[in-house]
């Protein structure tokens, strides 16, 4: 059995002009209904194993689907926001500074990680929420043997902290680069 963890592809949201902390809240709600740039190339073993799953699975956002859809059209995609990314803090309304859409991610995703969670989900729930991903993946597993889910960077890197405490095996970190492939194998 085996469970490919694949990021989705560039988002077409590239406005990158410095923002306030609500203007950057405005940005992310764009993120997330764009869809991604299509790509002249894939990496070779997102291809790979995107062709030989026997079930195709992503987060409902946009850029989810339409990145499982560029890899394989005809295969059968399973969507749910079980496997959406973990969102991003959100500071007050009061903020002034500006900063760079990636300046703000990481910003934010840092003060996330502290514990900060402001109108979003916490690491712990994010964690829990991650496992029970894990808990579907390795039941789709069991199933079609060979699963690929086109997710979002923290969320998989969660999901994959799931399958090793499970005992599924990699032979490499969880990457966050765009169409990025990591699978994950059990032996029985």
């Amino acid at each position: 059995m085996e469970i490919s963890l694949i990021r989705h592809g560039k988002s077409k949201q590239i406005e990158n002009n410095r923002l306030t902390s609500q203007e950057f809240q405005d940005w992310v709600k764009k993120y997330d209904i764009s869809g991604v740039f299509e790509e002249n190339n894939h990496p070779k073993e997102t291809l790979e194993k995107v062709a030989a799953a026997n079930l195709l699975v992503t987060s409902d956002l946009k850029r989810s689907i339409e990145s499982a859809s560029l890899l394989h059209q005809q295969k059968r995609i399973i969507s749910d926001d079980l496997f959406r990314e973990a969102e991003l803090p959100v500071l007050s309304g009061k903020c002034r500074v500006k900063l760079s859409p990636d300046s703000w991610a990481i910003l934010l995703r840092c003060l996330w990680y502290s514990g900060f969670a402001r109108q979003c989900e916490s690491l712990a729930n994010a964690r829990q929420r991650a496992k029970r991903a894990a808990i579907h993946l390795v039941k789709y597993a069991e199933e079609y043997h060979s699963v690929a889910l086109v997710g979002h960077g923290i969320f998989n890197r969660l999901i994959a902290e799931e399958l090793r405490k499970a005992g599924w095996k990699s032979n490499r970190k969880t990457s966050s680069r765009h169409w990025a492939c990591t699978t994950y194998s059990f032996c029985t």
